[in-house]
This record gives structure tokens, sequence and C-alpha cells, in this order.
């Protein structure tokens, strides 16, 4: 396995990734089109946005454990396949002007679908990488999401706008078909165990075929800073259109541009994040650092819009790019510690964990919007970070 090798698979493992986010959030930035083009009430077009995540979450785990028994190259095969089924018949359906539950069903079967690309590559990145350039690996495959919902914003609101729905809907099955031919083409799953054990695992992350869960607290530790950390980054990509639009009198155009530019920035940010883990040789130090650079851009974003400051936007930028950093390097940390075995299920409880957070937080940040404005909405999800700080767990095998 050649350098240029492993990095091309870690390539094609990101374009896998890539369709769980246009499967899943790509419907979202259908709402409006939906609703006027296609008669829905609101509440049914946002019904119809969080069907595929419900699918989502019903099966991340079970994918996450059938790729630990049968490896990544041929459960995210299947996955893939039916997620290309689902996607596929979301704009078959749409185009047949079929009924509102007959769409919902093609959305919830990409959505059972898309769940083991998003807790893939655990394996791929522990198996192929050495531990020097793990972060930064990880980092790379964490662009996904970011680069998913970036693809989405930038395409299905000015094709539903120019062409309608259903050519909206082609554009998750074509990222998915094109996740497919990835997988199929440049996925190969690595031995369970390396010979010479620089790839296979860390000193202090040794191959298992134990509960890691059971080994300290270490995993559970990471799933729960995690989950105060997705807040802050789950309030910024659901509620920003709405702050640009509304509050500040942007257009769409110009709102969607700016969104789609920090998501970018934000991905690249990921693999900055995960170098410097690989620099410092450390997971957990730089996810403490990340979680405090957000509470800070936060509380700064929540006081510059209460003072109706013009770069509050650009505080926004920075509240973005920070809130999305340590996304990367608690994947990494979860997959060296939990070994080729465990990774899989490790990583899909803490991607089930993150969706829960966001699905249960989401309405309460919107009605506290409503009730008291963005500033204080701003100001209370700094609170989530800084409380995350201290609970940051020590890296395994620090004194």
């Amino acid at each position: 396995m050649t350098p240029r090798r492993r990095w091309i698979m870690l390539c094609c493992a990101l374009v896998a990734a890539m369709t769980t986010t246009c499967a899943v959030s790509g419907v979202a930035y259908l709402i409006p089109a939906l609703h006027t083009d296609h008669g829905l009430s609101l509440t049914q077009a946002s019904v119809l946005a969080t069907v595929p995540t419900v699918g989502l979450m019903l099966l991340i785990i079970p994918w996450g454990a059938l790729l630990d028994r049968f490896g990544e190259r041929r459960i995210l095969t299947v996955s893939l396949c039916i997620t290309l089924l689902g996607t596929g018949a979301a704009a078959a359906v749409s185009a047949a002007d079929a009924p509102f539950w007959a769409l919902a069903v093609a959305l919830f079967i990409g959505g059972l679908g898309a769940g083991a690309a998003n807790g893939a590559s655990g394996r791929i990145v522990v198996g192929w990488f050495p531990v020097r350039q793990r972060g930064t690996a990880m980092g790379v495959r964490q662009m996904a999401q970011p680069l998913g919902i970036a693809v989405c914003a930038l395409t299905m609101p000015f094709i539903a706008d120019r062409h309608g729905v259903t050519a909206a809907l082609l554009v998750p099955a074509t990222v998915t078909a094109l996740g497919l031919v990835a997988c199929v083409v440049g996925v190969i799953d690595p031995p369970l165990v390396n010979p010479s054990g620089a790839q296979s695992s860390t000193p202090s992350a040794p191959v298992r075929s134990d509960n890691p869960y059971r080994a300290s607290s270490f995993l559970a530790r990471v799933h729960g800073v995690s989950v105060l950390l997705v807040i802050p980054q789950s309030m910024l990509w659901t509620f920003v259109p709405t702050w640009l639009i509304v509050a500040h009198a942007w257009s769409p155009t110009t709102a969607g541009l700016l969104v789609t530019v920090t998501q970018v920035i934000g991905a690249l940010g990921r693999i900055v994040a995960g170098r410097v883990s690989d620099v410092w040789g450390s997971r957990m130090r730089p996810i403490r650092v990340i979680a405090l650079a957000a509470a800070v851009a936060m509380g700064t974003l929540a006081l510059t819009d209460w003072l109706h400051s013009p770069v509050a936007p650009i505080v926004m930028a920075i509240a973005t790019v920070a809130s999305v950093a340590d996304n990367g390097l608690a994947f990494t940390a979860i997959a060296e510690f939990a070994g080729p075995g465990w990774s899989g299920r490790g990583l899909a409880v803490q991607n089930t964990a993150q969706y829960l957070a966001t699905a249960a937080t989401t309405p309460v940040l919107g009605a506290l919007i409503g009730a008291a404005g963005f500033p204080i909405a701003f100001a209370l999800t700094a609170l989530t970070p800084l409380i995350a700080v201290p609970l940051v767990p020590r890296d395994p095998g620090d004194d």
C-alpha cells in the first residue's frame, strides 16, 4: 500500500461519505419550492426534510456493527445501493407527481442506506495510515459533511428555482452514484492486524475484540464532549441563513454564497486541526483549544449582533469554522481507541448522539430566537463549548 494509493483511497471514502450529507440534508434546501410549487404546507415540507434523518438514525448503529463484522468495502457497496435506490426513487416519485407519502417513503429508504457511509472510514484510517498521519487523514475524511452541505446549498435551490424540484432531487442521486463508483473502484479493507503494528494500532489503542466501552470512560467522555460541541455547530448551520436574510436583510443569493464559502473554509479547518493533532501527538489537547475558541467566538458573535455591528457576519464565519474543527479529531480518537473491531460501532454511537442532540436542541433554539432574538440564542450556545472544556478526557496513555 503506497502513500499515494492510501490517499486516493481516502478521497474515495470522502466522496462516499458525502452521499450521507446530500441524501439526508439536501431536502431541507427544497422546503420553499415544495411549499410554493408543490402545494405542501410548511409543516409537510419540514416533515419531508426530517424523514431521511429518521431513517439514518434507525440503522446507523446496526450499519456500524456490520462494518465491524464484514469490512467497509462490502457494507458500503450494499448501503450505497440502497441510498441510490431511495434518492433515485425520490426523483422519480416527484416527476410522477405522486402523493406526499410516496415521496416520504423514498426519502426514508435513502436515509436508511445512508447510515453506513456516515460511520465508515475508521478502519481505513486506522488500518492504512500511520499514527503520525491519522489526524490529518481523518480531517480529510470529515470534510465530507461541510462539502456535502456546500454542494446542496449551491445547487439544489438554484436548480429547483430554474428546473423544478424533480431536477433538484437528482443532485443527491448523482452524488450517491459517484460515491458508489468511488467505493467499488477505490476502497480496500485493511487487514485487522498489521504484522509490523505500525499502522493497525497505537501503543495506547491495541486491536481489541472486547468491548472498549468497558475498558474505561474515554469513549463515553468523547461522545459527551462532542454532543456539547455540536450544539453551536447545529445552531449556525441551521439558523444562519435566516439570520442573514431576515435580521440583516441580505439577499438569499448573497447569504447562500457566504454560507458555502464558510463551509469550505470549515472543511479545510478540519484538515488543519488534524495536522496539528499529528504534530502534537495528541487528539484531546487540540479539542480543548477548539472548544475554548468556539466559546469565545460564539460569545463575540452574540455581542457584535446585539450591538448591530457590521463585523457580525465575519465573526459568524469565524465561529462556524471553530465549531466544526473538532469533529475529525473526535473521530480519530474513537477509531484509534476502539480499534478496527469496534470502530464502526464507536463512530455510529458518536454520530447517533450528535444527531439526537441536534434534533432535540434545534426546536428549542428556534423558539428561543423567536422569543428573545438571535443575540440571546448565540450567547446561550456559547455556554456548551465552555462546559465541554474541562470534560475533555486525557489522551489514552497519558499520566
